[in-house]
């Protein structure tokens, strides 16, 4: 009996040595998984959360995944570049040429709010309160040296919500005729010419790259010119077009000026480039002429006067005036023939 009894005490003590053990196996795992995590977690790597959200935004892309449900839709959307103090410029592109509702039509005021002080914030709040026709970006700082990241974020969103056809780039000093680029797109459509990639605009070949001044590029590598692109002050671009910018967004290198980056983006891709003295979209306006559908660098009162002499007189210009001579581009020539100004040109 007692034999028994040592023998018990010994399979007891046994089991319990092998469960602690165990347990130390169990506990230094444990601590092993955990500094593993912080380790891949640590800055200048990809925290998991991160890798997941990647994953599945690749996964929600894929081609056999079904399409998920935007939040809007337009046939012709207008996304227009401003920054959070310019509300008076706003309000008066709200009174002119986006005053007429029409249903085929989104139009947001595209605006960045990172580090936007609280007043800043309030206001914009107000503003879209009132308006609804904002479009904030949370992360991205509003300033001209982050442009192009703008033009990224904001095409990456209407690719993500909006089921649209067209998309009318803008800037906050522009003057745009929606009802006439409306009517030529809707006729293209319906004539069947070809909706996909179409890249429309007043295109520039010969523009020698800036090497000083806001517009200078350090980083331009390329050539000497820039690649052909349409002039950021206004041009159309097709839904499909947008989703290419969005999809290789991780891969597109950006440099200072927005449309000259597009440009660079689109310079490989098979995409139709229609060239449109009718967008007078230059660094400087070129005139007036009732024939533009887009005039960029407007101020104020010119735009209440283009919007009264239209509801006027039905036309755009008070008095048709030339400030510079046009030109018609030629892609049949190298870039740097391109672009030959000529008289008779709007």
């Amino acid at each position: 009996m007692n034999l028994v009894r040592l023998l018990c005490r010994h399979k007891t003590a046994l089991v319990i040595g092998v469960l602690c053990l165990f347990a130390v196996v169990l506990v230094f795992l444990a601590k092993c998984t955990s500094e593993t995590l912080k380790q891949t977690d640590s800055p200048g790597q990809a925290p998991h959360a991160e890798a997941r959200a990647v994953a599945a935004a690749a996964a929600a892309d894929h081609a056999d995944a079904p399409p998920r449900a935007k939040e809007l839709s337009a046939f012709l959307v207008v996304l227009i570049t401003t920054g959070p103090k310019y509300t008076e410029r706003r309000s008066i592109i709200r009174s002119t040429w986006l005053s007429r509702r029409d249903p085929d039509v989104l139009a947001l005021f595209v605006v960045g709010t990172e580090g936007l002080a609280p007043e800043e914030l309030q206001s914009l709040g107000t503003e879209q309160t009132r308006h609804r026709d904002l479009l904030l970006l949370p992360e991205l700082r509003d300033s001209y040296d982050n442009l192009t990241a703008k033009l990224l974020h904001m095409y990456s969103w209407l690719d993500r919500s909006v089921d649209f056809h067209y998309v009318l780039k803008a800037d906050d000093d522009t003057f745009a005729r929606l009802d006439l680029l409306k009517e030529e797109l809707k006729a293209r459509e319906a004539a069947a010419v070809g909706t996909d990639r179409l890249y429309w605009g007043f295109f520039s070949g010969r523009g020698r790259v800036k090497a000083a001044g806001k517009w200078k590029e350090s980083t331009w590598e390329l050539c000497d010119y820039y690649l052909p692109y349409a002039l950021g002050g206004g041009y159309v671009l097709s839904a499909d077009l947008v989703r290419y910018v969005r999809l290789n967004a991780a891969y597109l290198k950006t440099w200072q000026s927005e449309d000259v980056s597009l440009g660079a983006w689109l310079a490989p891709v098979d995409v139709k480039r229609l060239h449109d003295p009718r967008f007078d979209t230059e660094y400087k306006s070129r005139g007036c002429s009732n024939k533009y559908l887009v005039t960029h660098k407007q101020s104020l009162e010119d735009m209440l006067e283009k919007q009264q002499t239209l509801q006027r007189d039905g036309r755009l210009c008070k008095e048709e005036v030339k400030l510079r001579l046009s030109y018609i581009y030629d892609w049949s020539v190298p870039p740097s023939q391109c672009c030959q100004r000529k008289d008779g040109i709007p």
